[in-house]
Formats: structure tokens, C-alpha cells, sequence
């Protein structure tokens, strides 16, 4: 596979710089799906085969991507954080009111 039939770099950062709301909806699924293509052939060209832009892209979408998926999986901690918290403060709540009342686990069963 040769670098003729992948994204050039200049290409990539054009996309890249310009404002999704200056695209068409055909620009951005065009993109979208050149951009899937040109992710999948440069996983699979060996590196041997790259040539230095090429390289320098790959790269810097590799650390791009990876960067994404550890920021969302740090929303997704804070998310279950917040989650556990909501769910021990409405129990702790919950065991108030029936104290308060008189309620025991053994008669709201």
C-alpha cells in the first residue's frame, strides 16, 4: 500500500482548521469517512512503508485518539463517582426517614 492512497497530512490539517459550521453535511461525511479509511490502511501499512508525513501523521492521530479515550475515561469515573455518591446520600436519607418514622427494614418488607 503506498501513500498515494492516503489522506496527506496537509489534507488531514486543512480538514482539521476548518469550522464545522463552514462544511456542507456532504463535507463532513466525507471526511468522516476518509478519515475512517485513511485510520484503517495506515494501521495496517507497515511503518517500513510509511513515508515520513505519513508517519508523522499516523502518530499524532494515535496520540490524539488515545488522549480522547483517556480524558472520556476520566468523565466516566467522575460520572460514576457522582453516581455512588446520589445513590449512598438518597439511602442515607432514605434510612433517616424511616428511623424518624418508626419504620424498620423488617416491617417495609
Amino acid at each position: 500500500m503506498s501513500d498515494s492512497m492516503r489522506k496527506g497530512l496537509g489534507e488531514q490539517v486543512g480538514e482539521k482548521v476548518t469550522p464545522q459550521s463552514q462544511k456542507s453535511t456532504g463535507q463532513v461525511l466525507s471526511e468522516n469517512v476518509t478519515g475512517a479509511t485513511d485510520k484503517v490502511a495506515g494501521a495496517f501499512q507497515p511503518s517500513e512503508e510509511k513515508s515520513t508525513t505519513q508517519k508523522i501523521g499516523d502518530s499524532t492521530r494515535s496520540n490524539a485518539d488515545s488522549a480522547q479515550n483517556g480524558s472520556s475515561g476520566y468523565l466516566d469515573s467522575a460520572k460514576n463517582t457522582l453516581s455512588g455518591a446520589a445513590e449512598s446520600t438518597s439511602n442515607t436519607l432514605s434510612n433517616a426517614a424511616d428511623t424518624v418514622s418508626g419504620k424498620t427494614k423488617e416491617t417495609t418488607e
